[in-house]
């Protein structure tokens, strides 16, 4: 066995470390740390051990990297459009398009709707009558579809209104927009290339079914918006969402087969680091030369040549090299969990791939071993970087691994080969498109499949801590030289069911609408409340109506709603009343159920005058109903309460129960009633919160933290103007392990049961 080369390891461990910390230190502490650390290696340099030159190297490319890292944060500070941001000031800028535009869906109280997002490169500042030549990445938000067409490399100039992005971001600013796009210059022709491969790819599998037509361009280009969300849920169970984006593993398969193929055409091997590289170039330029795919393509790199040499002792200083070179050259991947995952994949591939792959292959031919050993090796690990996005170890990830990812790298190579011959041939462009989606069929089967296991998924610690066990776990299995893979998958299988924590939390999914098992949905009715119950087949109990009719009566047309034994208003707020026209709209409503306090009066007026001949009655305390599948008991108003918005505290409250699952819809009660009714039911547990007020900051926290739900439900709207849902509440209930369903983000959320098991679903990415 070759000795592993870990020399670069404290080195590159040292980057990594600095860029990180950079931009969460002040100027002067980087500053006090750069100077020390080279002082440091100055020092150490002198010396001839070999231990002072590993450390040495450390201190000084630590650094490096540390005073690179605060060199751009200080540069986007500095700059003028940091300050511009920060005032929210309208300008006007010369920019040039640096990405591909994305939609991306949101919702308001005024109803949905689409951005645009566009990342682009300022280069000039046009303010308060001064013009200011500068270099600064910014995000666009627009609403036009217009601007879906534009390309990497167009340049214009536009106005718009500046604001800040989130900390540590690399953006100086984002820039929104309205209205179409401006007349823009033509791009480049690399980008214009590059844009007619890409349509030609969609086009040359435009023939397959909607998951297999949305997952090629996701392989080859990393275009994932064609998948449908329920898909991208299902690949996220499954441990498979390396696969929908490309990534350095997803490039090293694709090597390893037009490697293997090439070896079986009899070039030789002083050839193959050309034919390599070849397949790099043409993927780089199929799918842009964009940061990420610049790095999936040297993590790529870097994976294939320790899987063909299997010799550790090279590969190892060459993925440490590549880890400093990439950290120097953009020290925002230390905060990238896709740039973790990708060196997790190659560390994968480098050190335990080849070790296992010769050991399987002493009992089945080696391409087999070699099937097996790539997976499984690639995904022990990035476990414990996939622990700290999901909280969660996928049971399943290993075996559906093994399933898929030997079809991932034919898929790959024939959409290759469909984008490159969409221009000269376009019905030969097809034929490779087609034969593209029979693995690709392959791989969306065995994701649906393995997602619809029973456990898939079991709960792990969370955070940092979650993450440290697992390595640990991992590193102490596979040390053990005796086990055979198969076995190191069932000790790690056996510790992953003894370490679960007791309470799971549930995960917060993307999906087709309506799921099909849903239990309570929160509609996106903007700032308010709008909540329904399944009851029976087309029949739901429905609770407030919000303050939009056009958007209750969207939600529950796509539901299928259309009886309503019963609706419930918590209280007269229009902002729970005002949307019972739609809710009306074509449905039958049998009950509609109020607040007893009738206030405020004009909004009494109104829902009397909307209902009709429907009778409106005032739920009792301890009354106890059932309509189809839906019990419930009102547990409040038990008084009226004075203190803060009498209407609020006098909302009805209802716990609710379809198929086992207890629902606590509290409409608008404030601390007050909360802490009264904790008192009145000390015994008070629900599986699912309707956070009361929006989420309000002005809580009773131990009402909350008592309740054991495993699923809130937060209904509001998007850059609403209240601060709703508040930090310190999202803290409480995540602190309780409580799922956040937020239909300001996630737009309709649905809570479903699988497998005697809840899950959030959403209704679109976010």
């Amino acid at each position: 066995m070759d000795r592993i080369d870990l020399r670069l390891l404290p080195a590159a461990a040292a980057a990594w470390v600095a860029a990180w910390l950079a931009p969460t230190l002040h100027r002067t502490t980087v500053g006090i740390g750069v100077l020390g650390a080279g002082v440091a290696a100055l020092l150490l340099a002198r010396s001839r051990t070999a231990g002072a030159t590993v450390l040495a190297a450390a201190l000084g490319v630590g650094a490096a990297a540390g005073l690179g890292a605060a060199a751009r944060g200080t540069a986007i500070a500095a700059g003028p459009v940091d300050d511009l941001a920060h005032e929210r000031a309208t300008v006007r800028v010369d920019l040039r398009v640096t990405g591909d535009p994305a939609v991306r869906a949101t919702a308001s109280r005024f109803g949905r709707s689409e951005v645009i997002t566009v990342p682009a490169l300022v280069e000039r500042v046009l303010a308060r009558g001064t013009t200011t030549d500068v270099h600064t990445r910014v995000l666009v938000l627009a609403t036009d579809r217009g601007w879906t067409n534009l390309i990497p490399g167009q340049e214009m100039r536009v106005a718009g209104r500046l604001s800040p992005p989130r900390s540590h971001s690399p953006l100086a600013a984002i820039l929104q927009v309205r209205g179409p796009p401006p007349v823009a210059s033509a791009a480049p022709w690399r980008d214009r290339a590059a844009a007619d491969v890409r349509a030609g790819l969609r086009s040359a599998v435009a023939g397959l079914g909607a998951a297999e037509r949305g997952l090629v361009p996701g392989l080859v280009l990393g275009d994932t918006s064609g998948i449908d969300p329920e898909l991208s849920g299902d690949f996220q169970v499954a441990g498979l969402s390396h696969v929908l984006a490309v990534s350095g593993s997803n490039l090293a398969l694709l090597l390893g087969a037009v490697l293997g193929l090439a070896r079986l055409a009899g070039v030789r091997l002083r050839a193959l680091p050309v034919v390599g590289l070849a397949t790099v170039v043409v993927f780089v330029f199929v799918a842009r030369p964009e940061p990420s795919l610049l790095r999936a393509s040297v993590m790529g790199v870097v994976g294939v040549l320790g899987l063909a040499v299997g010799r550790r002792g090279r590969a190892a200083p060459a993925l440490c090299a590549a880890v400093i070179v990439l950290l120097l050259v953009d020290p925002w991947l230390a905060r990238s969990y896709g740039f973790a995952l990708s060196v997790s994949a190659t560390a994968g591939l480098i050190f335990l791939a080849p070790r296992w792959r010769d050991r399987l292959a002493r009992r089945m031919p080696r391409w087999l071993a070699t099937a097996i050993a790539v997976p499984a090796a690639a995904q022990a690990a990035c476990g414990p970087v996939l622990v700290l996005l999901t909280d969660e170890v996928a049971l399943v990830a290993v075996p559906a691994n093994l399933l898929a990812v030997p079809a991932v790298p034919p898929a790959m190579l024939l959409g290759v080969l469909a984008a490159v011959t969409w221009p000269v041939c376009p019905p030969l462009a097809r034929v490779f498109g087609q034969l593209a989606g029979l693995p690709a069929w392959w791989i969306v089967t065995v994701a649906r499949c393995a997602a619809d296991v029973p456990g898939a998924t079991v709960p792990w610690l969370a955070g940092a801590r979650g993450a440290l066990v697992l390595t640990l776990l991992t590193l102490a299995v596979v040390t053990v030289r005796q086990l055979p893979p198969v076995a190191v998958g069932l000790v790690v299988l056996a510790v992953v069911l003894a370490l679960r924590p007791p309470v799971p939390v549930p995960s917060v999914l993307p999906s087709s609408w309506p799921p099909r098992d849903w239990v309570v949905v929160a509609c996106d009715v903007g700032q308010g409340d709008a909540l329904a119950i399944r009851a029976g087949p087309r029949s739901a109990v429905v609770v407030d109506a919000g303050p939009d009719p056009a958007a209750v009566d969207r939600c529950l047309r796509r539901l299928g709603v259309r009886e309503i034994p019963y609706l419930l208003l918590t209280h007269f707020h229009a902002d729970h009343v005002e949307g019972l026209p739609g809710v009306l709209r074509g449905r039958r409503v049998a009950e509609i159920g109020v607040s007893p306090l009738p206030d405020p009066a004009g909004e009494v007026e109104r829902v009397q005058r909307w209902a009709g001949r429907i009778p409106l009655t005032s739920p009792g305390p301890g009354e106890q109903r059932r309509a189809g599948d839906v019990a419930w008991r009102v547990l409040w108003p038990l008084r009226l309460i004075d203190e803060g918005a009498p209407a609020n505290n006098a909302s009805v409250v209802l716990l609710a129960e379809v198929r086992g699952v207890r629902i606590l819809l509290t409409g608008d009660i404030e601390p007050a009633a909360q802490a009264a009714l904790h008192r009145a039911e000390p015994g008070l547990r629900a599986d699912v919160l309707k956070v009361p007020h929006h989420g309000s900051a002005h809580q009773h926290p131990p009402f909350l933290a008592t309740l054991g739900a495993r699923i809130a439900l937060a209904s509001v709207g998007a850059d609403n103007d209240y601060g709703h849902p508040a930090p310190a509440v999202l803290r409480l209930l995540t602190a309780a392990r409580t799922a956040i369903g937020r239909t300001d983000r996630h737009g309709d959320v649905a809570v479903v049961l699988r497998a005697g098991r809840l899950a959030v679903v959403r209704d679109r990415p976010g």
